[in-house]
């Protein structure tokens, strides 16, 4: 006898969405979401362009959403653009209140979990519950079937003693020091004094010093000629950026548990953003007839290997990055990137680039040294990029 037809084991922005949408779409389903902490979504800022969405799927989380611009902006050292185009974000704290809100008894805070399988799950407290299917969404696994590099960041949400002057985010800004890899700092404009400051670097390692991109935010802010009054929020994270990989494989390993959010696979492979993934799913799994484990977790698999098929493109992109030239060059890279038409741009955000995007994106002469670009290109299996011990 099963106590819920399907329990999401981990309350993050993949499950949040799962539970969310089958709560809307599917009432008549008994489900659970499983939360280890306080509240459901962390503390995290997801951000999207409008254009990663259809139009039903922006009206469906448009209640999650916290701010929105009708434009964007890059900068690099020889190259400053804005780019049309709305642009989003949505705050863990939206996340929470209207999910959780909406999921009622359906969601179970403090619930540590011991260990789970594809129809049950043990709690710390020694209770077992048991589904259809569990939906297993708590964040990236270990696995040496995918060769990674990674997008680490710090953020801070500012008060600041004077306005910003910024009417739009600015996604990049790559006219700061490198130090070491591709670095960037994101402005996410809250308000006329109000602003997240994030320093990212497109890194070898997961490993990061938040000491260091604490400081590099308030050499930032005192370069911009602003004056913080308050610290309101800080966040951190470390997202996937894959150079290769065995998807098959890699989910073989899962041995049958269905998964979401990064656990699955499911990411931009390039920024790491897994927004319009999680939305996809969420549209998907709320469409199966059925939601037993073995159907469920062929449906997200037959989702994830969709994905993974349309991102070889990326996945050479992303070589290139990581694997030629110097870590301090990678900018050049991104200029480059940012010289291209706009709707080829928004395409490349979506997942979504044509034989001719792709062509266009390698024509000319190539921003980092033609050998090792060459090489870089070639290595497409994880034993042949991963370093000896």
């Amino acid at each position: 006898m099963y106590d819920y037809d399907l329990v999401l084991a981990g309350g993050g922005l993949a499950n949040g969405l799962l539970a969310w949408r089958l709560r809307s779409l599917r009432p008549e389903l008994r489900i659970l979401l499983l939360e280890g902490g306080e509240h459901i979504g962390g503390n995290h800022t997801w951000s999207f362009h409008d254009s990663d969405l259809t139009p039903a799927q922006r009206a469906w989380i448009a209640p999650l959403v916290s701010h929105r611009w009708p434009r964007y902006q890059v900068a690099f050292p020889e190259r400053a653009r804005t780019l049309e185009g709305g642009y989003a974000s949505i705050a863990s704290n939206d996340f929470a209140r209207v999910i959780q809100g909406a999921l009622g008894a359906a969601l179970r805070t403090h619930a540590r979990i011991d260990s789970l399988g594809p129809t049950t799950v043990r709690l710390h407290d020694g209770a077992t519950l048991r589904a259809r299917a569990v939906i297993d969404g708590r964040g990236m696994r270990h696995s040496s079937r995918l060769s990674l590099g990674y997008q680490t960041f710090l953020g801070q949400e500012l008060r600041l003693a004077a306005p910003h002057g910024l009417d739009c985010p600015v996604i990049m800004d790559a006219t700061v020091a490198q130090q070491g890899g591709y670095r960037f700092v994101y402005l996410l404009p809250f308000g006329p004094d109000r602003i997240l400051v994030e320093d990212t670097h497109y890194v070898d390692s997961p490993a990061w010093q938040p000491e260091r991109l604490r400081a590099n935010i308030a050499a930032y802010v005192q370069a911009r000629g602003w004056q913080a009054s308050e610290v309101l929020r800080e966040e951190q994270g470390s997202l996937p950026i894959v150079l290769a990989g065995e998807f098959e494989a890699f989910w073989d390993e899962l041995h049958g548990q269905p998964s979401s959010g990064l656990r699955a696979g499911l990411f931009h492979p390039t920024t790491g953003y897994s927004l319009p993934h999680a939305v996809r799913l969420a549209d998907r799994v709320a469409a199966l007839p059925e939601l037993d484990a073995a159907p469920l977790f062929a449906a997200i698999r037959a989702e994830a290997n969709s994905a993974w098929r349309a991102q070889r493109f990326f996945r050479l992109l992303n070589r290139m990055l990581f694997l030629a030239g110097e870590p301090d060059r990678r900018w050049r890279v991104m200029q480059r990137f940012y010289g291209l038409p706009a709707p080829l741009i928004a395409r490349f955000y979506a997942g979504q680039l044509g034989l001719l995007d792709k062509a266009r994106l390698l024509s000319g002469k190539p921003p980092v040294p033609v050998a090792q670009a060459m090489a870089a290109a070639c290595k497409i299996h994880p034993d042949q990029i991963r370093k000896p011990a």
